[in-house]
């Protein structure tokens, strides 16, 4: 019994065992921990704004307007006099905000239509990708702006638009996984046994699809960023006076001349954590789908 205990080696164990190689990999990757440093620092600066900053990010103090960065105010003020890092730290809350919803809904809702269509494959799959074809259709920026010109220019309008854009990548990306995944053996088994579809999908299908979801969402994460500044930036977005750096941006732009801090410290920020996601999600990617 000894024997045999020795020579097995359990499929967990199997598991675990190759979990914890592709972790030291990943930890061997220089993108990956610069990435992961910056992550974890935006997370940190949306959860400890107050402590950071003894500023209102709305309030205003028009005897400091446009007021070069000095020791009082690192980044400087803008032109209502309003402290430019407390609205540079604010503001990475309107980013993360904008992950969670617009990247929660395209994962949520493109991961379901996804799985429907490849599990279902015929007419369910030909409606479904038909739909998709017409949303990838349009550029990405475009369609966005005629979802929050028809809903109202608001930052949760514009938080929706972005979700609804981006749902068709993972709708395909869950079809091609889909449509693989259901013709193994397993699935077969489960069938036989009497499981639902719904089981099926969400036991055996889903679970298996989830690490092209992480990285696809982490890269993901990124383009959200620019997307969400880049409607408030249009006045589409974050309305005045939320703390948005595509909004800070947009108000600098006319003060390029006279006070390059408004807009240029919003736009370092937006480069920087966007570089972040995009290293982590790269070395994800090179790691976990290359194993």
């Amino acid at each position: 019994m000894t024997i045999s205990s020795t020579m097995e080696t359990p499929a967990g164990s199997r598991g675990r065992s190759a979990r914890a190689r592709q972790l030291r990999r990943l930890l061997r990757k220089p993108n990956f921990l610069v990435g992961t440093v910056i992550v974890l620092s935006f997370l940190a600066v949306t959860v400890l704004a107050p402590l950071l900053t003894p500023f209102d990010p709305t309030e205003s103090d028009f005897l400091s307007a446009q007021s070069p960065p000095v020791v009082g105010h690192p980044l400087g003020t803008d032109q209502y006099g309003r402290d430019l890092l407390t609205r540079v730290l604010y503001g990475s809350r309107t980013a993360l905000l904008a992950i969670v919803v617009a990247d929660g809904i395209a994962l949520v809702a493109g991961s379901l239509l996804g799985l429907m269509a490849g599990f279902y494959g015929g007419a369910t799959d030909s409606i479904i990708m038909r739909v998709v074809d017409v949303l990838l259709a349009f550029p990405y920026l475009l369609l966005a702006l005629i979802i929050v010109a028809a809903l109202g220019p608001s930052l949760f309008n514009a938080m929706v638009a972005i979700g609804v854009v981006y749902t068709p990548q993972y709708a395909r990306l869950l079809r091609g996984k889909a449509l693989s995944i259901r013709q193994q053996e397993y699935v077969h088994s489960a069938r036989a046994l009497g499981a639902r579809d719904w089981r099926i999908m969400l036991r055996h299908v889903l679970p298996n699809s989830m690490v092209p979801i992480l990285v696809t969402a982490t890269l993901q994460a990124g383009t959200v960023i620019v997307e969400t500044a880049g409607l408030s930036f249009l006045g589409l977005g974050a309305q005045p006076p939320t703390p948005d750096w595509g909004a800070i941006l947009a108000d600098g732009q006319s003060y390029f001349l006279t006070s390059w801090w408004i807009a240029t410290f919003p736009g370092l920020a937006i480069l920087v954590v966007v570089l972040g996601f995009n290293l982590v999600g790269d070395a994800l990617r090179d790691t976990l789908e290359g194993a």
